[in-house]
């Protein structure tokens, strides 16, 4: 049922976007909020929640941003490559030091870091451009020179193949004995010891998918705004990433994408008829569906099912 339902979703997604051409960046930006939150998920498959991987969002935009100032007839597709290249290896680089730690130790670690580079983006302005960020030209795709239209249904496309790629590529993940094992972490981390498994090689695993995920996300954010700020980093972004991915729920890869359906849908109903408390509509959103679906959305279309 799940997989009918992202398969559904996808379909509408270019479906809308070919109806409605207002709705192409709405979209493209609601499942960049979805791939980064699939990041998220996967950490906290292993019981671990990260209040910072708006770090790698960023480091993902500005390889982005940097490349398309300092190579202006660079493919957008090779940007994105490079982003997804540089936030692995910044995640592989991290992953060394906080997969050591657990529970509030691994998320206040990990907004630390993210803090530190967000203030450091605010104050280079002769590298970041500073909080008036860096804007960026539009790139060709595949060769091609795209006019404003066209260029956002090739990123629609695009974004949206990556979703339904990374859906299919997280999940058998999660099935592989890779994917058992990071459950394991969460349920009973000793245990995998005494099997003669590192939990460490298994969460720095993970950790660097989840990176090149965020990474991914936050490059194609720069692609569709043509503008990257520090803010792409910030604590809140890591917030509404894990916002999305408890909403959702982590015991599917489709969760990320149903989180960002309902985070976004809400936010845009909340922003247009109740303009000063959308954030509490938010919040009482979340605490609707952790009372009455604990494990996300995804765990109630389970329980339906059975």
């Amino acid at each position: 049922m799940i997989n009918l339902i992202g398969f559904i979703g996808a379909v509408l997604c270019l479906l809308l976007g070919w109806q409605f051409p207002w709705s192409k960046t709405p979209l493209i930006m609601g499942l960049c909020y979805g791939l980064a939150s699939l990041g998220v998920s996967i950490m906290m498959r292993a019981g671990q929640v990260s209040f910072g991987h708006a770090l790698y969002a960023a480091i993902g935009a500005y390889t982005v941003a940097f490349l398309a100032r300092a190579y202006p007839g660079l493919d957008g597709l090779w940007m994105l490559a490079a982003a997804v290249l540089v936030s692995g290896m910044a995640g592989a680089l991290v992953g060394v030091f906080v997969v050591r730690y657990r529970g509030i130790f691994f998320g206040m670690l990990n907004l630390a870091l993210s803090m530190v580079v967000y203030a450091m983006l605010g104050k280079m302005y002769d590298i970041s451009g500073g909080t008036d960020g860096l804007r960026l030209d539009r790139p060709a795709l595949l060769g091609s020179g795209l006019e404003r239209a066209d260029f956002e249904t090739a990123l629609l496309l695009m974004v949206v193949l990556s979703a339904v790629f990374m859906v299919w590529l997280v999940q058998r993940y999660f099935k592989s004995a890779a994917g058992e094992a990071l459950s394991g972490i969460k349920s009973n981390e000793t245990r995998l010891e005494y099997l003669g498994m590192s939990a460490r090689l298994i969460m720095w695993q993970a950790y660097v998918w989840s990176a090149l995920l965020v990474g991914l996300s936050g490059g194609l954010f720069a692609l569709v705004q043509g503008l990257v700020t520090p803010d792409i980093g910030a604590w809140f972004r890591s917030g509404e990433y894990v916002f999305i991915a408890v909403l959702g729920g982590s015991g599917h890869a489709m969760g990320a994408f149903l989180g960002a359906v309902v985070f976004e849908v809400v936010k845009l109903f909340a922003a247009a008829y109740m303009t000063g408390i959308w954030q509490m509509l938010l919040g009482l959103t979340l605490i609707f569906v952790i009372i009455l679906a604990p494990d996300g959305i995804v765990g109630l279309l389970r329980k339906r099912r059975a």
